[in-house]
């Protein structure tokens, strides 16, 4: 995103992986927002399978274990853009990473549109 005037500090950030590495072991405070929008806007009538989005900001992919921060929004029946946010704090070890997941049980394929965020800050350690 730096093209498109977005910036980033440290080498922890790596985007072709979409994680935030922590270089060295402390408290990090991480916050996602993600705009949303429906691949396939739904039709009226079109029954609804889930109408939960869950976001979650998980350590080393395991969002079971609950080392990780998560929000759960209710979709609106009538939209097909939504955002979600998600914000805590988290500790990692050095060499530890962070991820953003969407689970979606819409029911229709999601896209993340440009302008959602993911940021990481060092508390202390």
């Amino acid at each position: 995103p730096e093209r498109e005037g977005m910036f980033h500090r440290g080498s922890g950030l790596k985007l072709t992986r979409g994680q935030y590495t922590a270089p060295i072991a402390g408290y990090y405070t991480f916050t996602a927002t993600l705009h949303i929008v429906r691949r396939e806007p739904r039709r009226k009538g079109q029954p609804c399978r889930g109408n939960r989005l869950r976001a979650l900001i998980c350590v080393q992919s395991r969002c079971q274990l609950n080392s990780n921060l998560e929000t759960v929004s209710w979709l609106e029946s009538g939209g097909d853009l939504f955002t979600i946010s998600v914000t805590g704090v988290l500790y990692l070890q050095a060499g530890q990473y962070a991820s953003v997941f969407v689970d979606n049980t819409a029911g229709s394929p999601l896209i993340i549109q440009s302008g959602s965020d993911f940021s990481a800050i060092l508390l202390g350690v």
